[in-house]
């Protein structure tokens, strides 16, 4: 048989295969049988192998355009086969804009924002001012410029932070004291809301980042009752009720003396319960007179000038507030936990 008759009969093969399939699989397939290394198409080189010198560029010719034409067709089914798909899959994925659309889910507040909020909020009225400082901070403003010895364990890897050049993530909002203090001039009635962050195991009652809300004030002639009144003012304005507090004295490096600031367990009424360890009591604040050593640092003078401070840890009052026993549930996320609780207290805050 000839070369001219064997491309007529391929065409015709081609030609009847091409009209009977009817999806982009067939395609591939016929695309492989007859364009393949091995397909119809190649097997046709034999006739050059056999043909003299003079016939092999017509030869060629023939053999190339009859490839050309075949995937010509080949091509042009494929595109009709993938509009035809196409178009069947959109019929099938069809939307029927007619139907009443999804219920839209508005965010809520987070209770820890919330609560961070509002405690903003009644210590401006108290006449404090808000003050920020970098979450990622040196040494000197998280430690040094507070009075911690070289030797302090807060300052081992276990609980801090550390990144190259001397740089942390600050273990409390005290940084934001240190800052000001070396930028301003007394008087200063400052509050620093922000993130704190400590390398400890998380459990139900500790995590590794927390929100914690820095105050002090510094002018001369301030004394030790003023903070405690200031205490004892505070929590009731936050519960909306009386609280009962009362304080133990406590260290820290940049107070002195120091104390302890604990409230009755409102979740348990004082009875006792899990998230006061069965006590009564909750401690919420840590706070004291500011150490002469760190005004003296900040070049204060301070034989002119006194201070105190007071640290509050923002989701430990969320947890009372809100009746939440697992401060890892603020870090989760979860909208239908805190719809909950938005909803079981509504008249909170």
């Amino acid at each position: 048989m000839s070369l001219l008759d064997q491309i007529d009969q391929i065409r015709s093969t081609f030609m009847e295969e091409l009209y009977s399939i009817s999806s982009s699989k067939d395609v591939e397939r016929m695309r492989i049988h007859y364009f393949g290394k091995k397909g119809t198409i190649a097997s046709l080189m034999r006739f050059l192998r056999d043909a003299t010198p003079e016939d092999r560029p017509n030869l060629g010719k023939i053999i190339n355009d009859t490839k050309e034409e075949l995937s010509s067709h080949l091509e042009n089914t494929q595109k009709r086969l993938l509009i035809q798909e196409r178009q069947h899959r959109f019929a099938k994925e069809a939307i029927d804009v007619t139907l009443p659309a999804e219920p839209f889910r508005l965010g809520i507040e987070h209770p820890v924002q919330k609560v961070l909020q509002e405690v903003v909020a009644i210590f401006s009225s108290f006449g404090f001012s808000v003050g920020l400082a970098p979450d990622l901070d040196t040494e000197h403003y998280n430690f040094t410029g507070l009075n911690f010895a070289e030797d302090h364990p807060a300052k081992d890897m276990q609980d801090t932070f550390y990144f190259p050049k001397d740089y942390l993530l600050r273990t409390h909002t005290s940084n934001v004291q240190v800052h000001l203090m070396e930028n301003q001039k007394p008087p200063m009635k400052i509050i620093a809301p922000g993130k704190c962050f400590r390398n400890e195991t998380v459990s139900s009652r500790s995590h590794v980042f927390f929100h914690q809300i820095e105050g002090f004030y510094i002018d001369q002639n301030v004394c030790f009752t003023e903070l405690l009144e200031l205490m004892r003012a505070f929590w009731p304005k936050l519960f909306g009720t009386k609280v009962k507090v009362r304080f133990r004295p406590s260290y820290f490096p940049f107070v002195e003396p120091g104390l302890e600031v604990d409230i009755a367990c409102t979740q348990c009424q004082s009875q006792g319960c899990k998230l006061c360890k069965y006590t009564g009591w909750l401690e919420v604040a840590g706070a004291g007179m500011i150490h002469p050593n760190v005004l003296d640092q900040a070049k204060i003078d301070s034989e002119v000038y006194q201070g105190y401070a007071f640290g509050i840890g923002v989701e430990r009052i969320a947890m009372l507030l809100y009746g939440i026993e697992d401060i890892r549930t603020f870090s989760r996320n979860d909208p239908r936990v805190f719809e909950q609780v938005a909803l079981k207290y509504s008249s909170v805050l």
